[in-house]
C-alpha cells in the first residue's frame, strides 16, 4: 500500500482533551478522515464513474454535534452493537444488569458507549490504530476489556477494519462500525437512498418485536420484502404493509449471512450496494455472521450536517457487520461471550468500486 496518514487538531472535549482527525489518502486519490473521538469515520471521498470525487458518508463539520446530536454517525460501537433486551443477561448463572438507553433496552454499549470515548491513537505503518480500555463495570459490563481497532486504506479503495479485544472476566463483546452512507454524495439535495440497489447474501433475517428486540427463531427471506438475494432498489418494497417493516419503521434488521457465501480468507462478500446515477458501488466483506441494514428511518431533517445541509428522511443507510442482536439471551445464536485467555479478532472491509455502465 502507498497510503499516507496525517494528523490535525479537531477541537477539544469539555474536559479540555484534544481531539485529532487523521487523514488517510491512497495513490488513487481516495481520502478517508477519522477522529480519535469515537473512532468516527467523518469523511470518505470516493470516485464516481467519471472520476469525480464526493463525500459519501453523513456527519458533521465540527466536533460539538458529535458530542450532542449524533445518531452514531460514523462511530465505532461497543461493547455490544445492537440491542440487549432490558439490558439483562446471565453468564455462568450470574445475572448482570446493563444501563438502559433505548426505552427499556440497552443499545450500542449504553450512554456513553465506545462511540463517545477518546481512543488512544497511533500511526503504525499504513494503519491508524485506536485503543481503548473499558473498565470493569462500565455501563454495567463485567470485566476489564482492552479493545483495539485499526483502520487502513488500500490502493484498491478498500477501508480495512480490524477489531481485537481481550478481557479479564467473561463479558459480551460485539464491536461494529456505524457509518451512514449515501453513494450519490452525502451533501446532495434530495439525496435519499431509496434508488440505491442493494444485494445481501442472506437467506434468513432476525424478526423483531415493536421494541426492536429479536423474537428468537430466524425467518426465511423468501416471499418477503427482506429478500435482497438479487439486487433491488432499497425503496422498492419499503412501504409494503408488512409487520416487520412497521416494527422497524422500514429496514432496521439483522440479516444472517449465508455460510456458503463467496469467501476470501474466511470473509464473506456479504453486501453490495450500487447507486445508478453516479455508478458508485460499495461492497461489505466481513467475517461476521450478520449485518444490520438500517435505512435511515429516524432521520427527519432536524440534524444539520456537513455544509449546512439538513439530513432528511432516509438520506443515509447503514450496513453494520456484527453478531446477532440480543445474543446473550438467545442460546441458538452464535456465541458472543468473550472469556479470559480468548482473543476477539474479526475483520471487515468497505470496498469502493465503480460501475462504468450508464444507468
Amino acid at each position: 500500500m502507498h497510503t499516507s496518514i496525517t494528523q490535525a487538531p479537531f477541537g477539544r472535549l469539555p474536559d479540555g482533551a484534544q481531539v485529532s482527525e487523521f487523514t488517510l489518502a491512497n495513490s488513487r486519490g481516495m481520502v478517508v478522515k477519522i477522529l480519535d473521538f469515537g473512532g468516527i469515520i467523518r469523511e470518505i471521498q470516493a470516485p464516481d464513474r467519471d472520476g469525480r470525487f464526493a463525500d459519501v458518508v453523513l456527519g458533521f463539520d465540527t466536533l460539538e454535534p458529535y458530542l450532542r446530536d449524533s445518531p452514531y454517525f460514523g462511530a465505532l460501537i461497543g461493547r455490544y452493537g445492537n440491542r440487549i433486551a432490558k439490558g439483562r443477561f446471565a453468564i455462568d448463572g450470574k445475572a448482570y444488569q446493563l444501563a438502559v438507553n433505548d426505552g427499556e433496552h440497552h443499545l450500542h454499549g449504553g450512554a456513553p458507549g465506545f462511540d463517545k470515548v477518546l481512543w488512544r491513537a497511533a500511526i503504525e505503518g499504513d494503519a491508524l490504530v485506536l485503543r481503548y480500555r473499558s473498565p470493569d463495570g462500565e455501563q454495567g459490563y463485567p470485566g476489564k476489556l482492552d479493545a483495539t481497532v485499526s483502520y487502513s486504506l488500500s490502493d484498491d479503495n478498500e477501508i480495512v477494519m480490524r477489531f481485537h479485544a481481550v478481557t479479564d472476566r467473561p463479558t459480551p463483546v460485539n464491536l461494529t462500525q456505524h457509518s451512514y452512507f449515501n453513494l450519490r454524495g452525502a451533501g446532495q439535495e434530495e439525496g435519499d437512498i431509496l434508488q440505491h440497489e442493494m444485494r445481501i447474501d442472506a437467506d434468513r433475517f432476525v424478526p423483531i418485536d415493536a421494541g426492536a428486540i429479536p423474537l428468537g427463531p430466524l425467518v426465511p427471506v423468501t416471499g418477503t420484502p427482506f429478500d435482497f438475494r438479487q439486487p433491488r432498489p432499497i425503496g422498492e418494497r419499503i412501504g409494503q404493509p408488512d409487520k416487520q417493516l412497521r416494527h422497524g419503521g422500514g429496514y432496521d434488521h439483522c440479516w444472517v449471512l449465508n455460510a456458503g457465501a463467496a469467501e476470501e480468507g474466511g470473509q464473506r462478500r456479504a453486501v453490495r450496494v450500487r447507486e445508478p446515477e453516479s455508478g458508485r458501488v460499495l461492497e461489505l466483506i466481513t467475517q461476521e455472521p450478520g449485518v444490520q441494514f438500517y435505512s435511515g428511518n429516524f432521520l427527519d431533517g432536524s440534524l444539520t450536517g456537513k455544509g449546512g445541509r439538513p439530513y432528511a428522511f432516509r438520506s443515509g443507510f447503514c450496513i453494520e457487520p456484527q453478531h446477532l442482536p440480543d445474543s446473550p439471551n438467545q442460546p441458538a445464536y452464535p456465541e458472543t461471550i468473550l472469556r479470559p485467555g480468548e482473543i476477539y479478532a474479526t475483520e471487515s472491509r468497505f470496498k469502493f468500486l465503480v460501475d462504468t455502465q450508464e444507468r
